[in-house]
């Protein structure tokens, strides 16, 4: 039985238009978040070979495929619940999201401020990759990361878990938007779940105990 699998859509192709229409949907969960999840599952049962055998020659290759899929395949996971076609606007307590529009001010200055931030930070990826909102157990605050593929340029250090994740590979919007990374990118605050990265926000602060902290 595999370890991962493709989780449901949790709409419809077309419920995300006119941000990104149904065929991008499509091709980017059943097929490229699908080949993540495949990779990763492959990529156990090469290691589980590998250990049977005691045959390490290739373990720099599994490790970093294993990394790169099953990092896909979460970011990707978080991706589908952060969008839907009601949402977008600002964090508002009136709209039962407080907490996490108090920790934006907090962290960021403004809700312009982190807007900014992290548009410039999702836009200016260099090659493949995502701009994410992360709470970052340490400090207890929130933080913008740029991940180049799907698992670099992390603050491994303190193991800040992700929130709000901006896709800012080609094959999220090249369909649509050609060669605009910027204008998805803008595009997409208009299809924020704010309700779910609240609730993201507020389980990772629950569980940030259990993290080992640097002294």
């Amino acid at each position: 039985m595999a370890t991962y699998t493709l989780p449901e859509l949790p709409y419809d192709y077309a419920a995300l238009e006119p941000v990104i229409n149904p065929q991008i949907i499509e091709l980017h969960h059943d097929k490229h978040h699908a080949a993540y999840v495949k990779g990763a599952n492959d990529t156990l049962e090469q290691l589980e070979e590998a250990r049977d055998k005691e045959a390490w020659g290739a373990i720099n290759g599994l490790q970093k495929n294993l990394a790169f899929h099953l990092s896909g395949h979460i970011l990707h996971s978080i991706y589908w619940h952060n969008m839907t076609g009601d949402g977008g606007g600002e964090p508002l307590a009136a709209d039962g999201v407080g907490d996490l529009a108090d920790a934006i001010t907090e962290s960021f200055g403004s809700y312009a401020g982190f807007k900014s931030q992290l548009t410039k930070a999702a836009a200016t990826t260099q090659g493949s990759g995502w701009g994410v909102l992360a709470y970052e157990p340490v400090s207890g605050k929130l933080i913008v990361e740029q991940v180049y593929d799907h698992q670099g340029n992390v603050g491994q250090g303190s193991v800040p878990v992700p929130v709000l994740v901006f896709d800012a590979w080609e094959h999220a919007f090249y369909l649509q938007y050609k060669n605009q990374k910027v204008d998805f990118i803008e595009a997409m605050w208009r299809v924020v779940n704010w309700q779910d990265v609240a609730k993201r926000y507020a389980a990772a602060k629950e569980r940030a105990d259990v993290l080992l902290l640097a002294p």
